[in-house]
């Protein structure tokens, strides 16, 4: 039978757990998990951006024809081709672009195009186009299922941001965290609580569990707080990407194991009065993937990373008379990194041979995916894709 005391003595024991963030209870030995392993950062570009004027076929007559308000004129573009260059606004990553560390996919949709926010995300985010597999688990999640185990359930994916995290990162067995900023590693009463979780207990089983959780995540925070007060090497723009992939480069230069982070630019959805928003949306990606390279640069780490980022539509391919553009179909997808192989991939998308007045495909997303998993990563894509997709060239061998 216990004793008032012991009673006692476990609470203030089991007390300490509110103290441990959920995620980090999760994850206390993520820090030595991989830590040298290739990582994959996902962007997602929230609202539909309109690829026709990111990636501009400005050799096409009719670019200008369906867009004579709205096109980009041939002479600020940054050339990819003879007849295809990207937004002036992309300018930020051009040295990227001469290093061969940027990618570009033309035409990234899937069958069947469907023009709502949520059903076209949930595809994406899942691989599935069955609905009722669109809350169950997600591609990423899937992979990571597949994948070798990890160490004491150290997670394998970090969503980066305010918003609910996606359903891609969703899996069976591998956790995922979530986080603001690394202030949400902090950890209150440090001294005291770390005393007594290192107190010598009984055998009971319960306690000596909740202790050696409690001292593992304090150590794990102590890691990342410490790269919270280390100074960035790069400077990084003011922009709210800009400041989740700072963070991200700070948990990586934590020795942070995750092997995929996942954040997202909201603002795409430009139904009226495109031209200046998405310049501006354009400027801040570009910018804050220049400053997350020359920051992993500079740490030594650039080499590991690889940068997908995607959108989950692009817009109509003719202009609105709001001087906008509406929900539409295939779009470009990006890669980044020195694993990359610079180029431009897929065919460019025709646009007078139509499906329901939009373009048609020419690369299916799952193809990226698999490339991303299979060459990136290293990881198994036939189970999270639900088929075999044949990859692409995007990454150096």
């Amino acid at each position: 039978m216990h004793s008032r005391r012991d009673f006692l003595k476990r609470a203030s024991l089991l007390a300490l757990a509110p103290t441990v963030p959920a995620f980090l209870a999760r994850t206390t030995r993520a820090a030595t998990v991989d830590k040298d392993g290739r990582v994959l950062v996902i962007i997602q570009l929230d609202g539909g951006n309109d690829g026709l004027n990111t990636v501009v076929p400005f050799g096409d007559d009719n670019y200008a024809r369906l867009r004579p308000v709205l096109r980009v004129p041939t002479k600020e573009l940054i050339k990819l081709s003879e007849d295809v260059g990207l937004h002036p606004s992309l300018k930020p990553v051009a040295r990227l672009l001469e290093d061969g560390q940027l990618a570009v996919v033309q035409g990234v949709g899937y069958p069947n195009p469907n023009r709502s926010h949520f059903r076209s995300m949930a595809i994406w985010h899942t691989a599935r186009f069955d609905p009722e597999e669109h809350r169950g688990l997600g591609w990423i999640g899937r992979a990571l299922d597949s994948g070798p185990a990890l160490q004491a359930d150290a997670p394998g994916s970090v969503f980066v941001g305010l918003e609910s995290p996606p359903v891609a990162l969703q899996s069976r067995r591998v956790p995922s965290s979530a986080l603001a900023r690394l202030e949400d590693f902090a950890l209150t009463d440090v001294a005291e609580a770390s005393q007594t979780a290192a107190s010598p207990g009984d055998s009971d089983d319960l306690a000596d569990f909740v202790r050696r959780v409690t001292l593992d995540a304090y150590a794990a925070a102590a890691r990342v707080q410490e790269a919270a007060r280390a100074e960035d090497r790069a400077g990084y723009p003011g922009s709210d990407l800009a400041g989740r992939l700072g963070l991200i480069a700070r948990l990586l230069k934590s020795g942070y194991g995750a092997r995929v982070f996942y954040t997202l630019q909201s603002g795409y959805d430009t139904h009226a009065q495109q031209t200046v928003p998405q310049a501006g949306l354009l400027y801040d990606l570009a910018a804050a993937l220049a400053a997350f390279f020359d920051d992993l640069k500079a740490s030594k780490l650039a080499g590991r990373v690889a940068v997908l980022a995607f959108s989950e539509f692009g817009r109509t391919i003719k202009e609105n008379a709001s001087g906008g553009t509406d929900h539409g179909t295939a779009g470009p997808v990006f890669l980044v990194g020195p694993g990359v192989m610079g180029s431009l991939s897929g065919p460019r998308p025709s646009l007078t041979e139509l499906d329901g007045g939009e373009p048609r495909m020419t690369v299916d997303f799952r193809r990226v995916y698999t490339t991303a998993l299979e060459n990136w990563l290293g990881l198994p894509a036939k189970g999270s894709m639900g088929g075999t997709f044949e990859p692409l060239p995007l990454f150096r061998k």
